[in-house]
């Protein structure tokens, strides 16, 4: 973080205390090592089941690319022939591939296993994964619901292998500067905080024609889309949550529209949709993984957003009371037409203010291209631009901090986060970086709870949905 302008980096004393905290694991697991305990020096030995563009695309190409000195693939498994044949060649990977994936588990034996696939599956294979002997890298979000996550809890205690959650926007610098300015206590000790997540009409539309769409699958966005949001929080605050009062509703995808079709592709109703349609023949990938593929398992990657069977919400709103008494509003809107987020920390000194993509305080983007930029696998890198961090003392003056921006996937947290997986599971992490089942577990459980509040109409305690008790810090 010492490439950041007008602002103080984290004093050795600071540093000191609070890599003494986070190191003790107080609240926040460490899991990475153990990944490296078995291959001592070897390359690590992955096997990756889910083979969409997640799977295919920054733990598939990318590590085939970049990080080949560190990993090898010893096996690839999905459920659809098709789309793993696909896979294969686009990874790289010089390694068998399996419909049966406990045959793959007990054909190759890996270190790692990297769990990719739709959500409401991740619990399967992470419990039998672990069951089968390897440590578990696994797409956010963890599982989709409150007993798969208690299910994952238990297999983890059970078999003693650890389960690591890829939450990349911690690595993002941008988010890490606002990490570090909270652990300095800038604005002394954070009492509230609003924040509001913006999707565009281009991504948020997205998730409405993927499987995203059906909560059986995703378990909603408030677990599948916001646990990046609620772990950033927990994260942010050295705190969980411990109570969630939530309204959701979908009131503008699904059946609130007059016509509808099955897709996309081929659809009569192209130039009533406008610009809510999706061509899929613009992207070639898209078409060979998915589309050609159909036929093995019946999938649509470009389902119609107006489809009666969507079930999910498409506003969110949350209140949270956290263990350490912080109060936080938070919103998810998913047809804006900007992408981006605001959020303000509220302190006993001071306010701490940041925003990503909001087109009047950042340079204008051209929106179709903004998700693209964000999964992008690029290598990441420093541009001459920067992102502002308003910091306002009470009594006092207002500060500008200025953190360099990145390109690359999710504000270059991708390529940090993967760094730290293989490269460096030793370097030192003060800033508390590195994800375990525990914080995975209080991510989906915000969302979960959110989700159980807006069908019963109450709060919801996160203590009553698993054995896990919500902690915070000492101020």
């Amino acid at each position: 973080m010492s490439n950041t302008k007008n602002t103080k980096p984290i004093s050795r004393r600071n540093f000191i205390a609070t890599t003494g905290v986070l190191a003790t694991g107080t609240i926040f697991a460490n899991p990475i090592h153990s990944f490296f305990e078995e291959s001592s020096g070897k390359k690590v030995r992955l096997a990756l089941v889910g083979t969409g563009k997640r799977g295919t695309g920054m733990f598939g190409e990318t590590l085939v690319k970049r990080y080949s000195d560190y990993v090898e693939f010893v096996g690839l498994s999905d459920k659809n022939i098709g789309r793993l044949k696909y896979a294969q060649k686009y990874i790289g990977a010089d390694c068998p591939i399996f419909t049966d994936f406990e045959e793959m588990m007990r054909t190759t034996k890996p270190d790692v296993l990297v769990v990719t696939t739709t959500d409401s599956t991740h619990d399967t294979f992470i419990i039998k994964g672990m069951e089968m002997g390897a440590n578990i890298i696994s797409e956010k979000p963890m599982t989709t619901d409150e007993h798969k996550c208690q299910a994952i809890l238990d297999a983890e205690k059970r078999t003693g292998k650890k389960v690591t959650v890829t939450f990349n926007y911690r690595y993002a610098p941008y988010k890490m500067k606002i990490k570090e300015l909270l652990m300095e206590k800038r604005v002394g000790d954070i009492v509230s905080v609003d924040f509001h997540w913006y999707l565009n009409t281009y991504h948020g539309a997205s998730y409405f024609r993927r499987w995203h769409g059906e909560r059986k699958n995703s378990g909603t966005l408030l677990v599948h889309k916001s646990t990046h949001h609620f772990d950033l929080l927990n994260w942010w605050l050295d705190s969980e949550p411990e109570m969630v009062f939530a309204l959701g509703d979908l009131e503008f995808y699904g059946k609130n529209n007059s016509f509808r079709s099955k897709r996309c592709l081929g659809c009569e109703f192209k130039s009533e949709c406008g610009d809510y349609y999706y061509d899929i023949k613009t992207s070639p990938h898209n078409m060979k993984l998915y589309v050609e593929n159909e036929k093995y398992d019946g999938y649509i990657h470009d389902g119609c957003i107006w489809r009666e069977n969507i079930d999910i919400y498409d506003k969110m709103s949350l209140q949270i009371k956290h263990a350490n008494n912080v109060l936080t509003n938070y919103s998810l809107t998913t047809y804006s037409p900007y992408e981006g987020f605001r959020i303000s920390f509220n302190g006993t000194k001071g306010r701490i203010e940041a925003w990503e993509g909001i087109p009047w305080q950042n340079k204008k983007r051209d929106q179709r291209l903004v998700y693209e930029a964000e999964m992008s696998q690029k290598k990441d890198a420093k541009t001459e631009k920067y992102d502002p961090i308003m910091v306002m003392d009470n009594f006092g003056d207002y500060e500008e901090i200025r953190v360099p921006h990145y390109s690359g996937g999710h504000g270059g947290g991708d390529s940090r986060l993967l760094n730290y997986l293989f490269i460096n599971p030793d370097a030192p992490d003060p800033l508390g970086l590195n994800a375990g089942t525990r914080d995975g577990s209080m991510s989906i459980l915000t969302g979960i709870a959110a989700r159980n509040s807006i069908e019963s109409k109450k709060p919801i305690f996160v203590n009553d949905l698993t054995d896990l008790t919500p902690r915070a810090k000492k101020r």
